[in-house]
């Protein structure tokens, strides 16, 4: 695994990159998550796939600040990532959550990039009311700096998401601090639930496999719809696992991951 920078305008992009290997598979994390969250699924492709996790702008090592928190903005940095990168085209493409949203938006406008299209705990947006300005007052109320990792724990717990971004916490002479800012993580998630993109989600012509979680935050209903919109699709619901299927049952994950992108 090597990290590497890539500059699209005024945003810098860091990406974990694995160099070589086979057909190439791109990772995109959700909402204030980050590349090195998503690595552990990367890596278990490795051997036989070139693999890229993305930390998308306004996370990660990437951009804190991004002048544009737009869904074009995003969808522009994984091109840009592909093309700077001389990844093989076209690629699997791997969203969570936030970044399944990103990944569908990649498959409908650049057909031409994707040839699978892997979307986990993700739909189509819109409907979000006020979650933008709950999450974004969550992430504000974090304490910080942390003191240390025992303090940070105290705080978020000890569920998957919280170890990783725990372990993927920025150390700075007064403490520990989280990879993103709350204020960029609010206007991020605004520009998702904006608009329903139902449309768009017609126009995706990549093979298509839905992922969800038993106790996960997708709606049945608009599950239903994306697979009664398109035939190309197939569902999967992994046994006792949350949003962050990914990190709750990582071993049925992966499972489910190999057997689609081959």
């Amino acid at each position: 695994m090597e990290r590497v920078e890539v500059r699209n305008g005024s945003v810098t992009l860091s990406c974990l990159d694995s160099g070589s290997g086979g057909d190439p598979v791109v990772f995109l994390h959700g909402l204030a998550g980050s590349a090195r969250e998503l690595w552990p699924s990367a890596a278990e492709l490795a051997p036989h796939h070139r693999v890229v996790a993305v930390d998308q702008r306004g996370h990660g090592h990437s951009t804190r600040r991004p002048d544009d928190l737009s869904r074009r903005a995003y969808v522009g940095d994984v091109v840009h990532v592909i093309e700077a990168l001389g990844v093989n085209r076209p690629v699997a493409l791997v969203g969570q959550s936030m970044g399944g949203h990103t990944a569908m938006l990649v498959a409908a406008w650049h057909p031409d990039l994707v040839r699978r299209l892997v979307m986990v705990e993700a739909g189509v947006g819109g409907g979000g009311g006020d979650l933008p300005a709950r999450l974004g007052a969550w992430f504000a109320s974090w304490p910080v700096p942390f003191r240390d990792a025992r303090a940070a724990a105290d705080f978020l717990g000890t569920t998957p998401m919280s170890r990783s971004w725990i372990r993927d916490l920025e150390e700075r002479p007064d403490g520990l601090w989280p990879r993103f800012e709350p204020d960029v993580m609010r206007d991020a998630i605004a520009a998702v639930v904006e608009t329903a993109r139902w449309p768009e989600w017609g126009k995706v012509t990549a093979p298509t496999l839905l992922v969800s979680g038993q106790r996960g935050t997708v709606q049945p209903e608009e599950l239903a719809r994306m697979r009664a919109t398109r035939a190309d699709v197939t569902h999967v619901v992994v046994a006792d696992a949350g949003h962050d299927v990914h990190l709750d049952q990582h071993r049925a994950w992966i499972d489910v991951l190999r057997a689609f992108v081959g």
